[in-house]
């Protein structure tokens, strides 16, 4: 009796054990829907990014028949130039920042509101101000300097990530990130947005095809991306050789599970 009683609780230690291992399919990516289709599809238009409060701009004027009239136009870090920046020094971000109503002072043209603005829509404006008054042909390029997103949860290198593009996908993000973690939950990734002073949330499945259509799928600045972790996740163990614990607890149980059997048989 007492050996059928050990019997069935080797069985329930195997069962629970394997039940905390994750299967093949909670580690795929876009296993769900249709298949790709062979041919190219057309890719969703990228959607501009909108000004924002915090955002640092980068505003460059340039005019090639006269350089120099550019100039006013144009600031210039102080006290910045290769002999005083020492040796290993980072040079810090120089740019416009946008106040809490969406202002910046701008040189000679004094305040003006940008917030809400795409920054084609804000260089049209700036080359308006500018010629034929000012500026002949002026040109002028405008990047955003501090397009930051938060990525935190089951990822390998959670932080906040400044990148120097416009264009960053949720999978660019998580890529950044050192990718998902085991234990990641894939089909229920959290992204919250500030737009037009209101908080909205969107949710990421990395397992369905369809993920290139979401509106979320293209990042905008300031996202905060949140990846939740699976049930089986039963503890935040950050050092990678604790992770291989389950495995070889299930290995354990397995094999002292297979010996009583053999010893039961003698």
């Amino acid at each position: 009796m007492r050996n059928h009683s050990y019997f069935y609780f080797l069985i329930s230690v195997l069962l629970i054990s394997l039940s905390s291992c994750i299967t093949h399919n909670e580690l795929l990516n876009f296993s769900k829907g249709e298949p790709f289709p062979s041919s190219p599809e057309a890719i969703l238009e990228l959607p501009e990014l909108r000004i924002q409060a915090d955002d640092l701009l980068s505003i460059k004027v340039q005019a090639l028949e006269a350089p120099d009239a550019a100039l006013p136009y144009n600031i210039d870090p102080p006290n910045m130039n290769a002999t005083n920046l020492g040796s290993g020094a980072v040079r810090p971000l120089i740019g416009y920042l946008v106040d809490r109503g969406g202002y910046i002072n701008f040189p000679v043209l004094g305040r003006l509101h940008v917030g809400g603005m795409t920054t084609h829509e804000l260089r049209e404006k700036i080359i308006d101000l500018l010629k034929p008054d000012k500026l002949l042909d002026p040109i002028v390029t405008i990047r955003l300097l501090n397009f930051r997103v938060t990525i935190l949860g089951e990822v390998a290198s959670p932080g906040t990530y400044t990148v120097a593009t416009e264009r960053v996908s949720i999978l660019d993000a998580l890529g950044m990130a050192g990718d998902l973690e085991p234990y990641a939950n894939r089909t229920n990734i959290l992204i919250t947005r500030e737009m037009n002073g209101q908080r909205v949330y969107g949710h990421i499945d990395l397992q369905d095809r369809n993920i290139f259509n979401s509106p979320f799928y293209y990042l905008q600045q300031n996202d905060f991306v949140y990846v939740e972790p699976l049930p089986e996740r039963t503890a935040s163990l950050r050092d990678q050789s604790q992770r291989v614990i389950p495995y070889i607890s299930a290995g354990i149980t397995v094999i002292t599970f297979i010996l009583t059997l053999a010893n039961l048989r003698k």
